[in-house]
């Protein structure tokens, strides 16, 4: 990943376009209406996690596109076709990218910021992840695209455990730039960078990670959604997993036409075909 350039800061402060934010009344309402949302009126905290808490139950991380031989662009139409009127999900770049202009419309400062994922103890490379910073009182951190994740936005300058029904999270300095750590029951998620960038300047990185037999997204197929009463369904490739909010795991095979049902009857994305894994060199 040492070739993908990282871009400056496209902008000091979080950007705010305004009360509509680039989408119409229709196009916000039609995207409520897709989360299953009322309106849900003047910015605030409580507001800010009915929607991200909503929006995680109603709109699932996938990487289906890569293996369906789709492109990913990262571009504000496509990601609002992509996620309201395909009603499909996607993966961070998509998720928060289509979410940052919910929240713009309905009035909140929204920046977008990059963090490095962890694997372990190795961090991935710049613009692994993009994240939402929102602005109300004091900072907050929503992510609706991260898979499993806090099931609402959490304090960005809080420095204690914060509690959420997915674990105990702590947003920790690394001493170097105002990165921050974001750990869940002590483990870390991702190192998060405190400047706000463009949606174009996560492009390069979503394109490797689209492309590359060494990002994990060409290697497998994933599409997980956060379920009503807090547990978990997932399918990678046939195996459908899921979990109660107790942790309680099943996991079963599905053959073509069970999985087919099961993308449509549980994640809402009807398919005529399965997505297939490409031959990835040895």
């Amino acid at each position: 990943m040492d070739h993908v350039p990282r871009p400056e800061p496209s902008h000091p402060e979080p950007s705010h376009t305004g009360p509509t934010g680039g989408l119409t009344a229709a196009q916000r309402d039609a995207y409520l209406d897709r989360i299953g949302l009322p309106d849900p009126g003047a910015p605030s905290p409580r507001a800010l996690a009915r929607l991200q808490l909503a929006h995680l139950r109603t709109v699932p991380f996938e990487n289906l596109d890569i293996h369906l031989g789709e492109s990913i662009v990262l571009d504000p139409a496509a990601l609002l076709a992509k996620v309201v009127t395909r009603r499909r999900g996607g993966f961070c770049y998509e998720l928060n990218g289509a979410f940052a202009q919910l929240l713009t419309s309905l009035g909140y400062r929204v920046g977008l910021l990059a963090a490095r994922v962890f694997d372990g103890e190795r961090l991935g490379p710049p613009f692994d992840h993009l994240a939402l910073r929102v602005d109300l009182d004091e900072p907050w951190l929503a992510d609706v695209g991260f898979g499993r994740f806090s099931h609402h936005p959490l304090r960005l300058d809080e420095r204690g455990e914060q509690a959420d029904a997915e674990g105990a999270f702590t947003l920790t300095p690394t001493g170097t730039d105002g990165d921050l750590d974001v750990l869940r029951d002590g483990t870390p998620q991702y190192r998060l960078g405190p400047r706000p960038y463009e949606l174009a300047d996560f492009a390069p990185t979503c394109r490797w990670q689209t492309t590359s037999p060494d990002s994990h997204f060409t290697r497998s197929t994933t599409c997980t959604l956060l379920t009503a009463d807090g547990g978990r369904a997932t399918l990678s490739g046939n195996r459908l997993i899921t979990t109660t909010p107790a942790g309680e795991r099943t996991e079963r095979p599905l053959t073509e036409d069970e999985a087919l049902a099961a993308y449509r009857t549980r994640f809402g994305i009807t398919l005529d075909r399965l997505p297939s894994l490409p031959a990835l060199p040895g």
